[in-house]
């Protein structure tokens, strides 16, 4: 690792974990930054033993940041939540937020908000993989995303989301978002609901379009989402 290198923390939506990055490492993005892939408790790394929150997961992912000086986070779907909430933690160090089609109104919480509509995290993750299940027939992203939500820790998986369905009916996503820090949105506006792409337009922010990308860029187009990162960030 060159530690002379600026490093980019790098977090993933609901259910998903750090490799969902993978094939980031193989791109001409590692060899300007260093990148930092980061488990969250209960997706990667041992669920935390109190309840699992945005904001319990924001102190984490500020801890991080302190401990490695990162002042650049790259984070997917819920996770910009995530990451808007670190970065407003004391004496944390990040400066620019990477958001990869982040949670802007309460419509972008699809995965997320359901566990709201389950009274147990058993019968919400049976629920959830088999609406995965459906869905990944022809589509390997949506097969690759199934199987890591399969090994999230499903109390986690659970609470997450329902704190999700909560924080976005009491806040706009993308308001916190913008007053974060400074944000570079990556999207596909195939994949955005009709309000979040109405938000943008109202609420104009750095964006950059990734033409034919899926909700996981880093996953289906990592050389282009790797490229336009390099340009957003000189």
């Amino acid at each position: 690792m060159d530690k002379t290198l600026p490093k980019i923390l790098m977090i993933a939506g609901f259910g998903d974990n750090s490799s969902m990055y993978a094939g980031l490492c193989d791109t001409d993005l590692a060899r300007s930054y260093t990148l930092v892939p980061l488990d969250l408790p209960g997706f990667g790394a041992p669920a935390q033993t109190t309840q699992t929150t945005l904001q319990s997961l924001a102190h984490f992912v500020a801890e991080t940041a302190r401990s490695t000086g990162a002042e650049i986070i790259m984070a997917h779907s819920v996770a910009s939540i995530v990451a808007s909430l670190a970065a407003r933690q004391p004496a944390c160090p990040l400066q620019t937020i990477l958001s990869l089609e982040g949670n802007l109104t309460a419509d972008d919480a699809y995965f997320s908000g359901t566990a709201a509509d389950y009274d147990d995290p058993e019968t919400f993750r049976t629920a959830f993989l088999a609406r995965l299940d459906g869905m990944a027939e022809d589509d390997p992203v949506i097969r690759r995303y199934r199987a890591e939500v399969a090994k999230a820790d499903r109390l986690a998986l659970w609470q997450l989301g329902r704190d999700a369905r909560r924080f976005s009916q009491e806040t706009v996503p993308g308001e916190v978002l913008a007053g974060a820090t400074r944000v570079i949105y990556f999207y596909n506006p195939k994949n955005c609901p009709q309000s979040s792409l109405n938000w943008l337009a109202e609420n104009p922010m750095h964006c950059v379009v990734l033409a034919d990308a899926s909700h996981w860029p880093s996953v289906d187009q990592p050389h282009m989402l790797a490229q336009e990162i390099r340009l957003a960030l000189d």
